[in-house]
């Protein structure tokens, strides 16, 4: 129908905002769940390239049909982000990845196919850029879940609520940033202070994934093993891990 429609371009132009591209040149951005192309033609007037990965043929077919400019992709994201890294200035998502949460085959592991689908999104995006993510989520522990798996899988940032006060108006975008860490964007309508906890309560989720096995300081040991194991799991060559790991070297020999 045409409300669901403004609906879903509305949350198209809110999530392009989020991501405070640069205005001076055109960027190329994924569409995660894209569906008929609908957030795409909108990234399309604003100069911008997409390429959309939705698991539905049927919307993609529609897509096709509708003639779209962006190049589409049928995959299941639970799977992975297919692509080389690096590669795009910025990832939006309208809807769809709360369907991670599902365990639809007996195989599926929510929690493994969340982090699977950030770990990869996290390579494929480029450094400096962000994921603003938008999604219905059915409770908070749906919401702690796919916050969980994505600081996990590297990205900063949390939860940006506009209309908090609202029953129908009230949307929930991730905005995960890649690589440096910027200011969360404030959501539209919070005048209320309780969102502000809420907001401080999902930020904070990073730095206690990071503070589990003390410090993940950059180039510490610890930060040296994780960026290993990240190699390992992008099937790269990686000298084994020893005592002599992370260890500084005397300053003379």
């Amino acid at each position: 129908s045409s409300r669901v429609v403004e609906i879903q371009s509305q949350m198209s132009e809110r999530a392009v905002e989020l991501l405070g591209l640069p205005e001076d040149r055109p960027c190329l951005l994924l569409d995660v769940g894209c569906g008929s192309g609908l957030s795409g033609d909108y990234i399309s007037e604003e100069g911008h390239y997409w390429i959309g990965m939705d698991i539905s043929p049927a919307m993609l077919d529609v897509a096709v049909e509708r003639e779209v400019e962006g190049d589409l992709l049928l995959a299941d994201v639970g799977h992975g982000i297919p692509f080389r890294p690096g590669m795009f200035d910025g990832c939006i998502s309208i809807s769809a990845v709360q369907w991670l949460c599902n365990a639809d085959k007996k195989s599926h592991s929510p929690p493994k196919r969340l982090y699977r689908f950030f770990s990869t999104l996290y390579t494929a995006l480029a450094r400096g850029s962000r994921a603003v993510l938008q999604l219905y989520p059915e409770n908070s522990e749906q919401l702690e879940l796919i916050t969980a798996q994505a600081m996990r899988a590297g990205f900063t940032g949390g939860m940006v609520v506009d209309y908090p006060n609202s029953t129908k108006a009230k949307k929930f975008f991730l905005c995960l940033f890649v690589g440096t860490s910027g200011t969360l964007p404030k959501g539209l309508g919070t005048e209320c202070a309780s969102e502000e906890l809420q907001q401080a309560k999902f930020t904070n989720e990073r730095t206690r994934f990071r503070n589990v096995k003390g410090k993940s300081v950059k180039k510490s040991r610890d930060w040296i093993l994780e960026k290993k194991e990240r190699r390992r799991r992008q099937g790269k060559e990686v000298r084994p891990d020893t005592k002599y790991t992370g260890r500084k070297r005397r300053p003379h020999f």
